[in-house]
Protein backbone atom coordinates (compact mmCIF):
# COMPACT_ATOMS: atom_id res chain seq x y z
CA UNK A 1 0.00 0.00 0.00
CA UNK A 2 0.77 3.53 -0.60
CA UNK A 3 0.73 6.15 1.86
CA UNK A 4 -1.00 9.51 0.99
CA UNK A 5 -1.02 12.43 3.09
CA UNK A 6 -4.02 14.90 2.18
CA UNK A 7 -3.23 18.45 3.63
CA UNK A 8 -6.15 19.97 5.95
CA UNK A 9 -9.04 21.48 3.29
CA UNK A 10 -11.59 23.36 5.29
CA UNK A 11 -14.14 21.62 3.83
CA UNK A 12 -13.30 18.49 2.90
CA UNK A 13 -11.04 17.17 5.62
CA UNK A 14 -10.45 20.00 8.31
CA UNK A 15 -7.42 18.18 10.01
CA UNK A 16 -6.11 16.83 6.79
CA UNK A 17 -5.44 12.73 6.47
CA UNK A 18 -2.98 9.99 6.46
CA UNK A 19 -4.12 7.35 4.10
CA UNK A 20 -3.35 4.26 2.26
CA UNK A 21 -3.84 3.55 -1.64
CA UNK A 22 -3.27 0.23 -3.76
CA UNK A 23 -1.23 1.43 -6.20
CA UNK A 24 -2.62 1.27 -9.36
CA UNK A 25 -6.18 2.95 -8.30
CA UNK A 26 -6.26 6.77 -8.76
CA UNK A 27 -5.88 9.53 -6.10
CA UNK A 28 -9.68 10.25 -6.53
CA UNK A 29 -10.84 6.64 -5.83
CA UNK A 30 -9.07 6.70 -2.84
CA UNK A 31 -9.89 9.65 -1.30
CA UNK A 32 -13.82 8.55 -1.67
CA UNK A 33 -13.03 5.60 -0.39
CA UNK A 34 -11.51 7.02 2.76
CA UNK A 35 -14.12 9.52 3.51
CA UNK A 36 -12.77 12.38 1.75
CA UNK A 37 -15.78 13.56 -0.54
CA UNK A 38 -13.99 15.29 -3.19
CA UNK A 39 -15.85 16.39 -6.21
CA UNK A 40 -16.23 14.42 -9.67
CA UNK A 41 -18.70 16.03 -11.42
CA UNK A 42 -17.96 13.93 -14.50
CA UNK A 43 -18.01 10.89 -12.78
CA UNK A 44 -14.42 10.28 -13.27
CA UNK A 45 -14.76 10.35 -17.11
CA UNK A 46 -11.97 13.19 -17.48
CA UNK A 47 -14.26 15.85 -18.76
CA UNK A 48 -14.47 18.41 -15.97
CA UNK A 49 -12.23 19.74 -13.24
CA UNK A 50 -13.76 19.47 -10.04
CA UNK A 51 -11.44 16.67 -8.37
CA UNK A 52 -8.44 18.78 -9.56
CA UNK A 53 -5.33 18.24 -6.93
CA UNK A 54 -2.23 19.52 -6.39
CA UNK A 55 0.66 17.10 -5.79
CA UNK A 56 3.19 18.03 -3.25
CA UNK A 57 5.34 15.17 -2.99
CA UNK A 58 5.73 12.50 -5.38
CA UNK A 59 4.15 14.34 -8.30
CA UNK A 60 6.88 12.26 -10.66
CA UNK A 61 5.56 8.62 -9.65
CA UNK A 62 2.43 9.44 -11.45
CA UNK A 63 1.83 8.42 -14.73
CA UNK A 64 2.11 10.85 -17.24
CA UNK A 65 -1.19 13.30 -17.74
CA UNK A 66 -2.49 12.46 -21.12
CA UNK A 67 -3.47 15.56 -23.66
CA UNK A 68 -7.51 15.31 -23.24
CA UNK A 69 -6.53 16.01 -19.00
CA UNK A 70 -3.55 18.38 -19.83
CA UNK A 71 -6.27 20.66 -21.60
CA UNK A 72 -9.01 20.61 -18.81
CA UNK A 73 -6.61 21.65 -16.26
CA UNK A 74 -5.75 24.91 -18.13
CA UNK A 75 -9.32 25.26 -17.06
CA UNK A 76 -9.18 24.54 -13.66
CA UNK A 77 -8.51 27.37 -10.72
CA UNK A 78 -5.53 27.16 -9.03
CA UNK A 79 -3.64 25.63 -11.91
CA UNK A 80 0.11 24.62 -10.45
CA UNK A 81 2.92 22.63 -12.30
CA UNK A 82 1.91 19.49 -9.93
CA UNK A 83 -1.74 20.34 -10.37
CA UNK A 84 -3.50 16.62 -11.96
CA UNK A 85 -6.90 15.66 -11.88
CA UNK A 86 -7.35 12.97 -9.50
CA UNK A 87 -9.63 10.98 -11.36
CA UNK A 88 -6.62 10.64 -13.65
CA UNK A 89 -3.61 9.95 -11.37
CA UNK A 90 -2.69 6.43 -10.69
CA UNK A 91 -0.98 5.75 -7.56
CA UNK A 92 3.09 3.75 -7.64
CA UNK A 93 4.52 3.08 -5.25
CA UNK A 94 5.79 6.36 -3.63
CA UNK A 95 4.16 8.05 -0.78
CA UNK A 96 1.90 11.33 -1.86
CA UNK A 97 1.53 14.85 -0.40
CA UNK A 98 -1.74 15.80 -2.00
CA UNK A 99 -3.93 19.28 -1.40
CA UNK A 100 -7.07 20.02 -2.95
CA UNK A 101 -7.76 23.51 -3.50
CA UNK A 102 -10.24 25.38 -1.84
CA UNK A 103 -12.41 26.40 -4.70
CA UNK A 104 -13.44 24.22 -7.94
CA UNK A 105 -14.60 24.94 -11.50
CA UNK A 106 -17.15 22.66 -13.04
CA UNK A 107 -16.82 22.67 -16.51
CA UNK A 108 -19.51 20.82 -17.62
CA UNK A 109 -22.48 22.46 -15.04
CA UNK A 110 -21.23 25.48 -16.31
CA UNK A 111 -21.45 24.88 -19.51
CA UNK A 112 -17.77 25.62 -20.54
CA UNK A 113 -16.53 22.75 -21.43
Amino acid sequence: MTQIIVLPHVELCPDGSVIEAAPGTTICDTLLENGIDIEHACEKSCACTTCHVIVREGFASLNPAEEEEEDLLDKAWGLEPQSRLSCQAVVADTPLVVEIPRYTINMAREGKH
